[in-house]
């Protein structure tokens, strides 16, 4: 075993237990081929384009294990149908975003947004699910939600399995599903959090998985990060933040959002509702802080808060509506100065943690 390996990177196969979460293929792809595991976010794509995209990992990563994480909510609606959703929205939320589009000028998407390209709903999810076992991806993760039936399926497929957790009062439900291993996420983490801090929650969720692997997440930027995450019992990390600002992933970005990232401090993320209808840290803009005005309504739940922004949030990002722009980022994004490639990032997490841990033995 190297400085690094732990029982779940061996039995992966891979040379460390650094987990990259991304929306980009490339990125991905990066994080695999720099001896850890890239871990594609498809929730928001069609079937057959995860089933097209896992192939293009696969390709550009060879044998290397990559993963796939899917968002898997109780609650979403049985049809994709967004006639039935809009039926429910309220006029004065529609007023509110009518309002947005007019006070920053936001010109008219080409086309639905990135929440509004099909609703959230028990019919897609059997459909992703579906392509995701038909593929040769190595691990199956759910983000939110972990049921079953789809973990059973993945590991007679051969695919390793994880939930990603924010609580100590998930872990039964989480363990009783049958993953793998178990994401231990912390408040500090980008996107869909939870309100407990990653140094808190770390080993309160190892304790309670007993022989279960965990790893940690949330706030997780340099190899410090990874040192105290294996000393906290963590059997590696998962990772998301620190990849927005890489090479590979600002190819496909705004110029002036990569800016925004790239100044951003640890204070300039903010926990909102307004995204998608549940609790999701993004960078501070005006976006968030018109949500939060005063005499502003309060986001509508999932999917019908993806139903009333998506076409909006699309538009915002297609045409650049810098006041309007941000990204889901955690508070690690303090630690990103500069735009470096994957294989760069990578290499600091690794020689700054195992510089660390081979310190401990000089004390």
């Amino acid at each position: 075993m190297g400085t690094l390996s732990t029982a779940l990177s061996d039995r992966l196969g891979i040379e460390y237990p650094i987990f990259g979460f991304a929306h980009d293929i490339a990125t991905v792809a990066a994080v695999t081929n720099s001896g850890g595991i890239g871990v594609y976010g498809a929730t928001r794509r069609f079937p057959h384009e995860i089933a097209d995209e896992l192939a293009e990992i696969r390709r550009l990563v060879g044998d290397k294990p990559f993963g796939v994480d899917l968002v898997l909510p109780d609650g979403m609606p049985e049809h994709n149908s967004r006639d039935a959703i809009e039926a429910h929205i309220p006029d004065g939320h529609r007023a509110f975003v009518e309002g947005l589009v007019d006070k920053y000028e936001v010109p008219e998407p080409s086309g639905p947004g990135m929440r509004t390209r099909f609703i959230r709903s028990a019919e897609i999810e059997a459909e992703q699910l579906e392509a995701v076992m038909a593929s040769e991806v190595d691990l199956f993760a759910c983000g939110i939600g972990a049921p079953r039936p789809a973990v059973d399926k993945a590991k007679e497929l051969g695919k390793m399995t994880a939930a990603l957790i924010g609580s100590p009062r998930h872990v039964r439900r989480a363990v009783s599903s049958g993953v793998d291993f178990i994401v231990a996420q912390g408040a500090e983490a980008g996107a869909h959090t939870g309100t407990i801090g990653t140094f808190t929650l770390v080993p309160q969720i190892v304790d309670a998985c007993g022989d279960i692997p965990v790893l940690a997440a949330g706030g997780v930027a340099t190899g410090r990060h990874v040192a105290a995450a294996l000393a906290m019992g963590a059997a590696g990390v998962w990772t998301g933040t620190i990849w927005l600002t890489t090479d590979e992933h600002t190819g496909h970005m705004q110029p002036a959002l990569v800016d925004k990232l790239l100044r951003a401090t640890s204070a300039d993320t903010v926990i909102t509702r307004s995204e998608s209808g549940k609790t999701f840290r993004q960078i501070r803009s005006a976006w968030s802080d018109e949500w939060e005005a005063e005499g502003a309504p309060s986001p509508l739940k999932m999917p019908y808060q993806d139903v009333l922004v998506g076409d909006l949030l699309g538009a915002i990002d297609e045409h650049g509506v810098e006041p309007l722009l941000h990204s889901g980022a955690g508070q690690g994004i303090g630690y990103a100065k500069e735009v470096r490639p994957v294989a760069a990032v990578m290499n600091d997490l690794v020689s700054e943690a195992e510089s660390v841990m081979q310190s401990w033995g000089e004390r």
